[in-house]
């Protein structure tokens, strides 16, 4: 997993969108070299581009000209409610000829693992105006989201430790929230 800044993010949906744009399909070899998931979809939101990073990302291959919306196999809210493709950030973002900014999502793979993400879908116009298609990236945070729940809970812990008297149980509490903060340590270091 890779922290990203807005900038980063903003930079290389322009220039992928350049390339899908400007230059044609014979320079899609620069996006299959980018390591960050990147699709594309027309004005319907079928998908007519994907980068090699999409299939390790989404645990599947997506089918160009007959997918639609998203890359994934499911996805959920972050609340892990079911998220159905149509009402996807990309399928929004099409919808309403806007960019979708600040959201996150559970992607759901194949194989049952779960990812979370944040998706910078982004609406593509020709030179007059007129919807052309999408182009989206992902984020992967789940490593940021799972130091997060861990430091939560080593609070809780030392929360705990508050209201005990008894030694043992006030060690446990303390090694219990000490591993809960190392863990999420750790996952910073792999984010980062």
């Amino acid at each position: 997993s890779m922290q990203m800044s807005a900038s980063t993010v903003d930079g290389i949906l322009s220039q992928a969108a350049a390339i899908l744009q400007r230059q044609g399909r014979e320079h899609l070899g620069l996006l299959d070299a980018i390591a960050v998931p990147i699709y594309a979809t027309d004005a319907e939101g079928v998908i007519t581009y994907f980068n090699p990073a999409c299939i390790e990302f989404a645990g599947r291959t997506p089918t160009v000209n007959q997918d639609r919306w998203c890359v994934t196999w499911k996805l959920y809210t972050d609340k892990g409610e079911f998220l159905p493709h149509d009402q996807c950030p990309m399928a929004r973002a099409l919808q309403g000829e806007q960019p979708i900014r600040g959201v996150s999502a559970i992607a759901e793979r194949p194989n049952g693992s779960r990812l979370n993400f944040m998706p910078f879908p982004t609406p593509l116009f020709d030179k007059d105006g007129a919807l052309t298609g999408a182009i989206n990236l992902f984020v992967d945070v789940t490593a940021e989201k799972k130091a997060a729940q861990l430091r939560a809970e080593a609070a809780k812990y030392r929360r705990l430790a508050l209201f005990v008297s008894d030694k043992r149980t006030l060690d446990t509490l303390d090694l219990l929230a000490a591993e809960c903060e190392e863990k999420a340590l750790q996952l910073d270091a792999k984010a980062n």
